[in-house]
């Protein structure tokens, strides 16, 4: 028997952990709620077992029929087929129609009794990432990586890291995303890429191997763990004495909602120049902003990978 819980919010995640011990229960993320793998003190409690499926506007498809309870906490809820509409719960900001919520007294006890109710899959069940992959990992926000900023100083000084790129974002249906996908897949082994939010799903199953035992994917987290890319620039950029836009770092970013444009706000009130933005411009950049955008901060839409790798790389 497993529930898998997504959404953004740690503590509710702390606290099923806790009602599920001893329960037989396994737990797994699911979007947004993959970061939560690392967190020591939440991967101490053994039925914190894996992620289950993609990103956000998968749902629909990767809940179909499945033999377990889904737990909601701060993110998006697609509409609810029937297949699984009986075992989904909701808590705190998220609710739907004619759903169990959880309140404020976090009693997740419904949620645990349905998931021992279905009893999970029969037979080990294999899944993968959007590309093919089996293995997603997470944990590198910024006081993971900066933990390792000699090392990774060292290899840029050698010539073994020339580029790095931050790929990430909001995520959506439109076939247009793969952008970011055949994007990564053309970034050359000497450079490393930072991802974060919804979009990491994109590539985070990809192995492009690993610098000197660096993995060249660093998931730092979610939208909000923008601030962990932040960090990690400026130490960057500190330790080379230049400024962030002096760096080899190109930020290639997906926008889809509001909370991106309060993201792309603080990245430009910062300073940061030379971000590529797609697979559509949010609807409020019209003609005039955008070219204000372009001539103050370099903001580029982006166009095709190929052309885009070349233009960024020469």
């Amino acid at each position: 028997p497993f529930i898998v819980v997504s959404g953004h919010d740690l503590h509710d995640m702390k606290l099923l952990l806790e009602q599920t011990k001893d329960k037989g229960v396994n737990i797994y993320t699911h979007s947004e709620m993959l970061p939560a793998h690392g967190y020591p003190k939440l991967k101490a409690y053994p039925q914190l077992k894996g992620n289950f499926g993609t990103g956000w506007q998968n749902q629909q498809s990767e809940f179909h029929n499945i033999p377990a309870p889904i737990l909601f906490t701060t993110n998006c809820i697609m509409p609810v087929r029937q297949s699984y509409c009986d075992r989904v719960f909701t808590t705190s900001i998220v609710s739907y129609p004619e759903l169990v919520h959880i309140g404020d007294d976090k009693d997740f006890t419904p949620v645990i009794e349905k998931a021992i109710e279905c009893g999970g899959y029969d037979e080990d069940k294999e899944m993968t990432g959007m590309n093919g992959g089996h293995t997603v990992t997470t944990g590198f926000a910024h006081n993971a990586v900066l933990s390792n900023a000699e090392k990774i100083i060292s290899l840029v000084k050698e010539g073994r890291i020339k580029h790095f790129f931050l790929i990430g974002g909001c995520d959506g249906a439109s076939p247009s995303r793969s952008y970011y996908s055949d994007f990564a897949r053309l970034t050359p082994p000497d450079s490393l890429i930072l991802t974060l939010a919804c979009g990491k799903y994109r590539i985070n199953d990809m192995d492009l191997g690993t610098i000197d035992g660096i993995p060249r994917i660093l998931d730092c987290g979610q939208c909000n763990d923008a601030y962990s890319a932040i960090k990690i620039a400026i130490a960057l950029a500190e330790a080379f004495d230049c400024g962030v836009n002096d760096l080899p770092l190109t930020l290639v970013l997906s926008w889809y909602e509001q909370k991106a444009v309060c993201i792309l706000l603080t990245l430009l009130s910062l300073g940061i120049k030379n971000i590529y933005l797609g697979p559509t411009l949010p609807a409020f950049v019209s003609k005039g902003v955008l070219d204000v955008l372009v001539d103050k901060f370099q903001l580029t839409p982006i166009s095709t990978p190929e052309e885009d790798i070349k233009k960024i790389l020469g």
